[in-house]
């Protein structure tokens, strides 16, 4: 079982509005993944949701991706030090142990991703609940070496993992 609340039987009931206002942080600032993706019910469970979601992103215009992607913040960016997160990044960074670092490692990460942002043109996005501090800091300098073609696919593949682990915590899976 996982940790969420709802079941898929749950979900597949809710009207729009109500889908969308549940599932649209999912996606972060991207609720017009959840509106498009409540025409793909019924839902057969937690990695069916999961799968049609991320359908839909893959489905979406060049634009859109970049739009999703660049909605994500730099990881110990300005936003987290202000607390403009939203909830979910701010639990996400937190777990991960970017919060209360050091002078010194908040300018590492303001190095690393002003760098990253210069290459690419778009935040850094790692599922920071799969990885620490070290490891994120360590996939920086790695990443960099990427073509953008090949970060644009990566930062996708990671907002996936991060959706699938944010559905987790709404969503109870069936045995």
């Amino acid at each position: 079982m996982s940790r969420g609340c709802r079941t898929i039987a749950a979900v597949n009931a809710m009207g729009r509005a109500e889908f969308v206002r549940e599932f649209g942080p999912v996606f972060e600032h991207s609720p017009w993944i959840a509106q498009r993706g409540w025409d793909r019910r019924p839902f057969l469970s937690l990695a069916d949701l999961h799968a049609k979601l991320c359908d839909v992103v893959r489905e979406s215009s060049a634009e859109e991706q970049m739009a999703l992607i660049r909605a994500h913040p730099d990881l110990v960016g300005r936003m987290a030090r202000e607390g403009k997160l939203t909830a979910e990044s701010a639990r996400e960074q937190s777990a991960a142990g970017l919060t209360g670092l050091s002078a010194e490692e908040i300018e590492r990460f303001e190095r690393h991703n002003a760098e990253y942002r210069g290459k690419f043109g778009f935040p850094f996005v790692i599922c920071a609940r799969e990885n620490r501090k070290d490891a994120i800091l360590a996939a920086f300098p790695r990443r960099l070496r990427n073509t953008v073609e090949e970060e644009i696919a990566t930062a996708l593949a990671e907002i996936f993992k991060i959706a699938r682990l944010r559905l987790m915590d709404l969503i109870e899976e069936s045995a």
